[in-house]
């Protein structure tokens, strides 16, 4: 069977060699874009074998050919408040902007993404969910590839299902994490934390000492905070998907996340993400809460270029992933030509509802 993956590689590889993109882009490339990272590791995304999260990750070589490349491309590299400042009108530029960002706040991000950003000069915003910070999250998705990499047999039960799922070789753990991945994901938030402490428990694996292994602490958020080339946004306080929540439960994970976060680094933050941050996990309901609590602009995962009418939706802006799969540049110019979100989203500017 020919996974989601393969199908997309192929769409991109077609719009990039037949010159689609470069004859559609001026009509779909909109007005800038903001790019979406959260590991940046020596081998990150080039993994071989059972690796489910390799997307997650990408070399800081490629970071530093991305940088090159949207600049040689004719993009203005900016921070995160000038784009504001782009969508508002409050400034003008003459070229299509890029905003690179980085969600959840990993310690990679100062040890290796840094030292690159810096040698060219690039604003970078990371965005701050406390709970991870503070090295207590159940980034369950990585518990969940770490108990199928150390087991030859994965049993569990969710919402009332068993699973007894042999993972004694790459194919097999490949099929045992898709398997049990989406069951986990789609658990009500506060459910889904108490099952995966449970589980990992359960094949000895700690996952708040995972999490403070894998997160910079708040000593290292302020360090890198102090670059002038960083902005810290807010991520909620807990990774939780918004969508899932109540309206109270949403207002806190906002306003509380931006209360910590200033607390600890002096400064309150006026960007925010949302975790995952796709259609099923943030909704209009979530955009309004975002707005109402002040932050002047969000980004979400969902796949598109900055347009106009963007200025209405503020705090709905779509992102591009620079994904540890696609890590050759002419993925990404595919990708900034717009073409394959003009086709997914049938050729309208906004998703937003």
């Amino acid at each position: 069977m020919v996974n989601k993956e393969t199908i997309f590689r192929s769409a991109l590889n077609a719009i990039h060699y037949s010159g689609i993109g470069k004859l559609a882009g001026p009509a779909f490339k909109g007005n800038g874009a903001y790019l979406m990272l959260h590991h940046i590791l020596p081998g990150g995304g080039l993994q071989t074998g059972f690796a489910p999260n390799a997307g997650l990750e990408i070399t800081p070589q490629f970071l530093g050919e991305v940088i090159q490349f949207v600049r040689q491309r004719g993009y203005q590299i900016v921070s995160i408040d000038e784009s504001h400042k782009i969508i508002t009108g409050e400034i003008t530029c003459d070229k299509p902007f890029i905003v690179f960002t980085i969600d959840d706040g990993y310690r990679d991000n100062l040890i290796h993404a840094l030292p690159v950003f810096q040698q060219h000069n690039c604003p970078f915003t990371i965005f701050i969910a406390p709970q991870i910070t503070s090295g207590t999250s159940e980034l369950w998705w990585r518990g969940l590839e770490q108990v199928v990499a150390d087991n030859d047999c994965v049993k569990c039960e969710i919402n009332g299902q068993q699973y007894d799922i042999a993972s004694s070789n790459t194919a097999e753990e490949k099929a045992a994490f898709a398997q049990i991945y989406w069951p986990v994901r789609n658990l009500p938030e506060y459910e889904q934390r108490i099952w995966i402490r449970q589980f990992c428990n359960d094949y000895g694996i700690d996952l708040d000492e995972m999490c403070a292994s894998q997160a910079m602490n708040w000593d290292e958020v302020r360090q890198i905070s102090s670059d002038p080339l960083c902005t810290i946004g807010a991520h909620t306080i807990n990774h939780y998907a918004v969508s899932k929540l109540t309206d109270e439960q949403v207002r806190d994970e906002v306003v509380s996340s931006g209360d910590i976060i200033e607390q600890k680094i002096g400064k309150r933050p006026e960007f925010f993400a949302y975790p995952y941050g796709d259609e099923g996990s943030a909704g209009p309901r979530d955009f309004q809460i975002v707005k109402d609590a002040g932050f002047k602009l969000a980004v979400t995962t969902r796949k598109g270029v900055i347009y106009d009418e963007h200025a209405d939706h503020l705090t709905a802006l779509p992102r591009l992933s620079l994904n540890g799969a696609y890590q050759e540049t002419h993925y990404v110019e595919a990708l900034l030509s717009g073409v394959p979100f003009a086709l997914f989203n049938k050729f309208k500017k906004l998703n937003v509802a």
